[in-house]
C-alpha cells in the first residue's frame, strides 16, 4: 500500500485539478476518495439504503478505503501534524491544544434528526425512530430545523452509570454533542477540526447530556473565536437563541419543557475542555471493557488493544451483511413546512 501511495495522490491530482507535482508533495492522507458524499481528506462516507427510511445508514471509511467506526476509529484530538497544516491566519499556535475532531451528524437548518448509530456495529449515522417512525425536529419559529451544525465528539461517552458531580445526574449514554457556530453549512458525515469555546449542561428527562459550543477552525472568522464570551461579541443572540431551541424542541411532540444545570449559564472553554476530559476517560473505560456498556457496540478496526478490536475483513463483512429492504423514503418536505409559534 506505501508504495501506492504517489500513485494514487497523482490520480487524485488529475481528478481535482492540482499539478502532479504539488500532489507529491501532499502528506498522506490528502488524496482521500470520493464516495456518494465527501467528508475531509481523511475520511468519506458511504450510504446504503433509502435516505429518509428507517433503512438508511451512512458508514465511515478511512483514506485506504476500509470501513471504520466514527465513534471509536476517528480520534478525539487533531493530531499536532495535522494541525500544522492549518493556515496560521485561522489558527494560533496555542489553540493546537484545543482542536478537536467532530462528526457531523445534522446539517443546519435541516430537519431530520440523525445520529450516530451507538448500538450498530461500527456505528454508522441513521436517523432516529420514535414508536417505529422516523423522527424530524419541529420547526419553532424564528428558527429553521437545527439552527447549527450538529454532531459529536469522537472517542467519547456519557456515561449513564456514572453521576456528574457538577449537574447531579448521569450522563445520557452517548458520545458528546456538538453545536457548531461557524458561518458555512456543512454535510452529514463531514469529519472537521474545531475549537471549544463552551459548554450548556441540558437536563433531558434526568439525565445530563452536555452540548458544546464549538466553531469550524476553517471558518472565516475562526480566528477571532477563542472562548464563550467571544460568541456573544462576534455572533449576538446566538447563545440566547440556542438555550431556546433546547428549551422548547420537545414541546410539540407534547413533552414538557427541557431544564438546565447552572440556571441555563454557558460555561467557559477552561471547563468544557475538563468535561471533554472525562467524557474520553469513560470512552477508555468502555472500550478496554473495564465498565459496563449495556448495548453499546464496542467493535473498532484501529484500537488494537481493545478487546472488541476487529480486523478490515471482518468489519466490511459487517457492512455487507446489513440488509436493506426496498422501502420507499418519506417526504421530508412535509415536516419542513410545520411551523409551531411558542408564547412564554
Amino acid at each position: 500500500m506505501r508504495a501506492l501511495l504517489p500513485l494514487l495522490r497523482t490520480n487524485w491530482a488529475r481528478r481535482v485539478g492540482v499539478p502532479a507535482a504539488t500532489a507529491a508533495r501532499l502528506p498522506r492522507g490528502a488524496n482521500a476518495g470520493h464516495g456518494p458524499r465527501r467528508a475531509m481528506a481523511l475520511y468519506r462516507t458511504e450510504e446504503r439504503g433509502q435516505p429518509h427510511s428507517p433503512d438508511y445508514r451512512l458508514y465511515f471509511k478511512n483514506v485506504a478505503g476500509h470501513y471504520i467506526s466514527p465513534f471509536h476509529d476517528i480520534p478525539l484530538k487533531v493530531d499536532s501534524k495535522e494541525a500544522n497544516g492549518i493556515p496560521t491566519k485561522r489558527a494560533r499556535n496555542d489553540d493546537y491544544e484545543n482542536l478537536f475532531n467532530m462528526i457531523v451528524e445534522v446539517p443546519r437548518w435541516t430537519n431530520a434528526k440523525m445520529e450516530i448509530a451507538t448500538e450498530e456495529p461500527l456505528n454508522p449515522i441513521k436517523q432516529d425512530l420514535k414508536d417505529g417512525k422516523l423522527r424530524y425536529v419541529a420547526n419553532i419559529f424564528p428558527h429553521k430545523g437545527y439552527i447549527w451544525n450538529y454532531g459529536a465528539l469522537p472517542q467519547t461517552w456519557e456515561d449513564p452509570s456514572r453521576k456528574d458531580k457538577s449537574t447531579d445526574c448521569c450522563g445520557d449514554n452517548d458520545p458528546i454533542d456538538v453545536c457548531e457556530v461557524g458561518s458555512k453549512v456543512l454535510s452529514r458525515g463531514d469529519v472537521i477540526r474545531v475549537k471549544i469555546l463552551g459548554i450548556l449542561a441540558l437536563i433531558d428527562q434526568g439525565e445530563t447530556d452536555w452540548k458544546l459550543i464549538a466553531i469550524n477552525v476553517n471558518d472565516p472568522e475562526a480566528s477571532k473565536f477563542h472562548d464563550i464570551d467571544d460568541v456573544r461579541k462576534y455572533k449576538p443572540g446566538y447563545l440566547e437563541a440556542t438555550l431556546n431551541w433546547f428549551r422548547f424542541y420537545k414541546v410539540p411532540e407534547g413533552k414538557p419543557e427541557n431544564q438546565f444545570a447552572f440556571n441555563g449559564e454557558f460555561q467557559n472553554k477552561a471547563f468544557a475542555l475538563e468535561v471533554i476530559k472525562s467524557t474520553h476517560e469513560c470512552w477508555k473505560a468502555l472500550l478496554m471493557e473495564k465498565c459496563d456498556g449495556g448495548a453499546i457496540n464496542c467493535t473498532n478496526v484501529q484500537i488494537c488493544d481493545s478487546p472488541f478490536h476487529c480486523s478490515e475483513e471482518e468489519a466490511r463483512s459487517l457492512v455487507e451483511s446489513a440488509s436493506f429492504s426496498p422501502n420507499k423514503g418519506s417526504n421530508e418536505e412535509d415536516t419542513d413546512q410545520v411551523w409551531h409559534f411558542l408564547g412564554k
